[in-house]
């Protein structure tokens, strides 16, 4: 019998996830990821078995955990002025801010189930101003997205050194 799993599997996937939003898939290393979750290469191969893997588990977590929830709120108002200013103030702003759209930027063209769960979560925020924005939602979808990408470009983070 193998020994008990001595870490967090949540606190290593959100650590992870901050990782991932703020130096993208290509900018975080494996050493990197052992040093922030404290999690020992080995183990880390273990549960996840790859840097891709966790990758996909840390956006899968990030729709379920933030984005879905998230576009759930937003869904319930009709206002088109407010459907909107929540959604730009609420959409992708947790503790991985910027996943998906990294995720889109960067692994989406090169990656197809990344590039599926991206979408789930452009289609998630689409659905969610149906309501108040009608037919327009796409466009408005796209909107919110620009202005988080506007606000992650004014608020650069820390650089990390290679």
């Amino acid at each position: 019998m193998g020994r008990p799993r001595a870490f967090d599997t949540d606190q290593a996937i959100g650590a992870a996830a901050t990782l991932f939003a703020a130096h993208g898939y290509e900018g975080t290393s494996v050493d990197d990821l052992v040093t922030a979750t404290g999690i020992h290469r080995g183990s880390l191969y273990k549960v996840f078995g790859s840097k891709r893997s966790l990758h996909l588990t840390v956006l899968r977590n990030h729709l379920d955990h933030e984005i879905h929830p998230a576009t759930a709120a937003i869904a319930t108002l009709t206002d088109p002025e407010q459907a909107l200013t929540t959604a730009i103030a609420s959409y992708d702003n947790g503790p991985a801010a910027g996943l998906l759209l990294l995720a889109a930027a960067e692994r989406a063209p090169h990656d197809r189930e990344v590039a599926a769960l991206v979408a789930e979560g452009i289609a998630a925020l689409e659905d969610a101003l149906r309501p108040s924005h009608g037919d327009a939602a796409p466009r408005m979808a796209s909107t919110v997205l620009g202005a988080r990408l506007r606000l992650r470009a004014a608020r650069p983070t820390a650089s990390k050194e290679h």
